[in-house]
């Protein structure tokens, strides 16, 4: 598991791997974290619960991506610990997260927006692959 940034004109860009999606979701998650340079506040756990549907695993994931830029934007946290669980059923996927995080001591900049731009979930030798490109 493990994400890195890559180069993008204008906005911000991750390539994230992970042998299962759950592990995917939760290192985009962490990925895009370390893109704003944020730091968590010394102090008590916050834990917050995030569930989604959707048809694909794509929008489900700028669901979830886009939910911690709410929270980061409109309550000041951030999460790092994530306990992701999703299955695809006939109505197309579901996500369910648990997150624990704490309040936002320093943001360097703030990502906008998680954009569609050339987004597919990609299946490799190694598990699972996507490329995510934020809107700064």
């Amino acid at each position: 598991m493990g994400f890195e940034e890559i180069a993008h004109t204008a906005d911000w860009a991750l390539r994230v791997w992970a042998d299962d999606l759950e592990g995917l979701f939760a290192e985009a998650a962490r990925g895009m974290n370390a893109l704003s340079g944020a730091q968590l506040a010394e102090g008590p756990q916050v834990k917050r619960s995030f569930a989604a549907q959707s048809a694909d695993a794509e929008s489900l994931l700028v669901a979830f991506l886009s939910e911690l830029v709410y929270y980061a934007e409109q309550e000041h946290l951030m999460f790092e610990g994530f306990q992701v669980s999703m299955f695809e059923g006939s109505q197309g996927w579901t996500l369910k997260a648990e997150m624990s995080g704490a309040p936002l001591k320093l943001s360097n900049k703030a990502i906008k927006a998680v954009t569609y731009h050339n987004l597919k979930i990609r299946q490799t030798a190694r598990g699972y692959e996507v490329e995510i490109v934020f809107d700064v």
